[in-house]
């Protein structure tokens, strides 16, 4: 990773404006909304802001009051938002949420946006390789034809790139009568890559994660995520390291992948053991599992530390609940001995 450059972590990518039913039932029904934002780059810059490390946000939002309220928001977590570009002719995305008895389902109003006109023309390069690590995910490259050819560009091995991290983040929805080959050849050009067991069954027909490894041998690290079991960590020539994920009461499970990757490369970052990339990033997804929006407040940096440096016997014991990150985290959360 360069270690001249002006941020640890650029994340680029559409973020969108959220709305939340104030009360659970449908859509039809409801007449009153949450307002919030989400969107799976910015997530993770927000994450990563929120923990002390230099990010930036690269996107694309219209020139509207939703756009506004995006990069407001963004901005207000730590993110350096300078390089986010107002569209006049496009709006910004939004989608709805609507909680049912067998899950949380996700409505999208983003045909058309502005972020979706990113282009390796209107996308400024210096921004983007600004960073110690470019983060990018698959979401990106459904969006537009445009957005495609800048993802296939950002993920080209070349001489003096930032390193790339790449969650797979893939949507059925935004894939149909697409090939979703694309999302392999765009992982393989990486250097650190996120995948769910499941994700890659969706995408690829590959079972299990010593298969996705079979798959997918180039990126140097390769995370699978076994969903509540925990996930695996490969790397060149060396076995995978699992890591069992921690037992939550989950209030809503939409932006935990976010918040793993952001824990994974948090301490990327500072140099830790895989097996602990992997229990920093289990301890984020905790945060956003246990609230309803797609941003949960990270724990505090010494309770983190703690859970982390956990024996096998004390972490399998533990279970979080809603508002275990507040700001008595630490009275909270009773580490089992």
């Amino acid at each position: 990773m360069p270690t001249a450059a002006r941020f640890d972590v650029v994340c680029l990518g559409e973020s969108m404006v959220t709305f939340v039913p104030g009360r659970p039932g449908r859509l039809s029904e409801a007449s009153v909304f949450h307002r919030g934002i989400g969107g799976a780059e910015s997530n993770v810059a927000c994450y990563l802001a929120r923990t002390g490390h230099r990010v930036r946000w690269i996107s694309r939002v219209g020139a509207d009051g939703f756009g506004d309220h995006l990069v407001a928001e963004i901005a207000a977590a730590g993110v350096d938002v300078g390089a986010v570009r107002q569209d006049p002719a496009r709006p910004t995305g939004v989608y709805f949420k609507e909680p049912r008895p067998e899950g949380t389902a996700v409505l999208y109003y983003r045909a058309g946006s502005a972020a979706a006109a990113m282009s390796r023309e209107n996308v400024d390069e210096a921004a983007v390789g600004s960073g110690r690590l470019l983060h990018l995910s698959g979401i990106t490259a459904a969006l537009s034809a445009s957005c495609r050819e800048l993802m296939t560009a950002l993920t080209r091995r070349s001489p003096g790139r930032p390193a790339v991290s790449f969650d797979v983040n893939f949507r059925p929805a935004l894939w149909r009568s697409r090939d979703t080959g694309l999302l392999a050849e765009l992982a393989r050009g990486c250097d650190i890559v996120f995948v769910g067991e499941d994700e890659a069954a969706a995408a690829w027909g590959v079972r299990g994660a010593d298969a996705v490894r079979a798959a997918l041998p180039e990126p140097a690290v390769l995370v699978v995520k076994q969903g509540d079991r925990g996930a695996t960590v490969y790397r060149a020539g060396q076995e995978g390291v699992f890591a069992p994920a921690l037992a939550v009461d989950v209030v809503e499970p939409i932006g935990a992948g976010d918040a793993f990757a952001a824990g994974f490369l948090a301490a990327t970052l500072a140099g830790r053991p895989d097996a602990e990339r992997l229990r920093y990033g289990h301890v984020m997804a905790a945060a956003a599992l246990t609230v309803a929006g797609d941003l949960g407040p990270p724990p505090p940096g010494p309770v983190a530390d703690a859970l982390v440096a956990l024996d096998a016997r004390a972490w399998g014991r533990l279970r979080l609940g809603p508002g275990w990150t507040g700001d008595r985290a630490v009275r909270q959360v009773e580490v089992p001995r």
